[in-house]
């Protein structure tokens, strides 16, 4: 892999492995990090689409049923944009593989 398809790879990929095997995160927003924290526990995203099949509206819902408020339009598209959420057969929005990396185990992880 040459030093120009890395750079291009990092720019797009939130977690990549570098060509001397060590693992780099890329950093997540406090916002990011809450909602991925949420889809961790359980929660899904439910999507709303127009007759044009536009996403028109996101709800956050956690394992409990709630509505979970801070995710937008913008926040949903960069969390699917970075692979960390994804849905399949027509299900709701869960959490990737690569999104339960980037949620850092930390002890004050709000």
């Amino acid at each position: 892999m040459s030093l120009a398809t890395f750079r291009v790879a990092e720019r797009f990929f939130a977690f990549i492995r570098t060509p001397d095997g060590f693992s780099k995160t890329m950093d997540i927003s406090r916002a990011e990090q809450r909602i991925l924290h949420l889809l961790a526990q359980g929660g899904r995203i439910d999507i709303e689409k127009d007759d044009n099949r536009k996403i028109m509206t996101v709800a956050c819902i956690t394992r409990d049923g709630w509505r979970a408020s801070g995710l937008d339009i913008n926040l949903f598209r960069k969390l699917k944009r970075r692979r960390c959420i994804a849905s399949s057969g027509g299900r709701p929005y869960r959490i990737t593989q690569r999104g339960l990396e980037l949620v850092r185990a930390q002890q004050d992880n709000q």
